[in-house]
């Protein structure tokens, strides 16, 4: 394991299981199943934690995160499915019967939840790979260049004619990046 990756193994553990917890217990109160109690929620952290902990030990691709959050998200929905209070469980028909719609649904939030979660490990890997490697997260998120320029803001001149509801549309061609040099002849 790299020193990137051990500094980085618990923030992004906490990052997977609180995306996990909030879907799975979100989905479970707007599904009908009422709130999670808070020692059910912890229970529920936890296991997606330690699920996260263990694979993380290193930058993981689309199919791992993926795998890890349907996984999760089945663990959570089962743990909160059969932990439900009386009064908000649903009988074994009425969850038959939605048997099949939940599991779509469930699937359909997993795979986003993995694939965002994926981008962002994503894009964190490259921004280390980029500031140039083993440097503890701190760091990069405080580093300020030594000195930086104030932007210079220069009004544009109006023509005063404003034929389209208002709006401005200028007949000039406008280019990113410095000014072309004029030469005089």
């Amino acid at each position: 394991m790299t020193p990137t990756a051990s500094v980085l193994r618990v923030p992004r553990a906490v990052v997977f299981a609180t995306m996990c917890l909030a879907v799975s217990a979100g989905g479970h109160a707007l599904a009908g199943g009422g709130l999670i109690p808070p020692q059910l929620a912890v229970l529920g952290a936890l296991i997606a934690f330690c699920v996260a902990y263990a694979l993380n030990g290193r930058e993981r691709g689309v199919e791992v995160v993926l795998g890890a959050t349907t996984g999760a998200q089945i663990l959570l929905h089962e743990l909160f499915g059969r932990a439900a209070p009386a009064s908000h469980a649903m009988s074994s028909a009425e969850h038959g019967h939605s048997g099949l719609g939940m599991t779509v649904v469930h699937l359909v939030v997993a795979l986003g939840t993995g694939w965002w979660l994926h981008r962002g490990e994503s894009a964190l890997w490259l921004m280390i790979r980029l500031y140039g490697g083993p440097r503890p997260l701190i760091r990069l998120l405080f580093a300020v260049p030594a000195e930086m320029a104030a932007p210079v803001w220069r009004a544009v001149a109006s023509t005063g004619i404003r034929p389209y509801g208002g709006w401005e549309i200028s007949p000039v061609l406008r280019r990113r990046g410095p000014p072309v040099p004029r030469h005089a002849g």
